[in-house]
């Protein structure tokens, strides 16, 4: 058993804003407090952030797109350094932006061990800036992999992220941690009919949920244009916001199936269980993700998966779920195929192959990866 340690959580994204980097700072953190370690978490004012709610913010200011993300100004208040980041043992960053160059400034300075979580392919999100994709991509592989090898150790969810790191050049240690998520939560869904008639479903007819950010990488625009070739009465419901939900109901208009999809926004945590669980099947036509904790939820709710086929989210599925082609036909067609109700041995199986993402199992695991670099510290530092 690892003693007690004072960890710095420098993350760039953090609460109010709800996205899969955000959950996994977070469960993480909790996982590590179950265990006995100290956790702080430093990140920058966001509007609308609960200033009580245990985070340490520093000042930021607004980028010059659209988007509720900020620039950190990397000031910590005197209290915070001399009381919190002075006597840190383990100094953990998730992003390589400025609260990233923040953590290795203070993990030289403190002579303490500097980790780095890869929670974004920053690659895949080139299509948010005015410049030349190809330009930006590259400039965005050169950043990982100049950040990443400033670390001690580098965490990556899935073995595929192992790879990718390791092509672009990476060559510090790389630790393959899955993200957890809170199994016992996500596993207390119930099916609601009348949670389904909310979302507009009559007898016979089938739902899909989606559950992310509602950006461009995600690739929902195929999931409306599946829902346009299902042969078998089937509705849509999407949980989550982002700079594409009106180009994405402008696109229900114009297939005339508007009448068939839900935008129910960003929702509490709390109502996500029984809507897994209400659902015929989650639908997931990303493959940008590092992991996707929203597939380990859906498989913790025992909720069917159709995910288009790609080496993460294979990882995650272990097995599990129906993987096709990134092609509206191929959606529809695994739609149709949907079971009126999925076998009790799938369910069970879905949610076996979900315990493998515990936040507890992920906690222990990368405390013990802290200690073993704390030791490594203090091996080297002895003459």
């Amino acid at each position: 058993m690892t003693l007690p340690m004072r960890v710095g959580f420098f993350t760039e994204v953090y609460r109010p804003i709800i996205n899969g980097v955000v959950a996994s700072v977070d469960n993480l953190a909790e996982g590590l407090r179950a265990l006995g370690h100290e956790v702080h978490c430093f990140a920058p004012h966001i509007p609308g952030s609960d200033e009580d709610d245990g985070a340490l913010r520093m000042p930021s200011l607004p980028l010059p797109i659209s988007t509720p993300y900020r620039l950190t100004v990397p000031v910590v208040s005197r209290r915070n350094r001399r009381g919190i980041i002075n006597h840190l043992d383990v100094v953990h960053a998730h992003s390589p932006f400025v609260t990233g160059w923040m953590s290795v400034r203070y993990a030289r300075r403190l002579h303490v061990p500097l980790v780095y979580t890869y929670h974004t392919r920053l690659e895949e999100y080139a299509h948010y800036l005015p410049f030349d994709p190809k330009a930006t991509r590259y400039a965005a592989s050169t950043l990982t992999r100049s950040f990443a090898n400033l670390a001690d150790a580098v965490i990556v969810p899935t073995p595929a992220m192992r790879q990718r790191l390791a092509e672009i050049g990476v060559t510090a240690h790389i630790e393959v941690v899955p993200s957890g998520i809170d199994l016992e939560h996500f596993g207390s869904g119930k099916m609601r009919a009348d949670l389904r008639r909310s979302l507009g479903a009559k007898s016979g007819e089938r739902i899909v949920l989606f559950v992310g950010r509602l950006g461009r990488e995600k690739n929902v625009e195929l999931l409306l244009d599946a829902l346009t070739l299902t042969r078998v009465p089937a509705r849509l419901a999407i949980a989550g916001d982002g700079p594409e939900r009106e180009a994405l109901e402008a696109h229900a208009r114009e297939l005339g199936i508007s009448d068939r999809v839900r935008f129910l926004g960003e929702l509490e945590r709390a109502d996500l269980p029984d809507l897994y669980a209400s659902a015929d099947a989650f639908v997931f036509p990303s493959v940008s993700e590092t992991q996707g904790l929203v597939l380990v939820e859906a498989m913790a709710a025992g909720t069917p998966v159709i995910a288009a086929d790609a080496d993460v989210v294979r990882e995650v599925l272990a097995g599990e779920g129906r993987l096709v082609a990134l092609s509206a036909r191929s959606f529809a067609e695994a739609i149709d195929a949907l079971p009126a109700e999925p076998p009790a041995h799938e369910i069970a199986r879905s949610r076996a192959a979900a315990a493998a993402f515990g936040i507890d199992r992920q906690a222990r695991r990368v405390a013990a990866l802290y200690e073993a670099l704390r030791a490594r510290e203090v091996q080297a530092a002895t003459p």
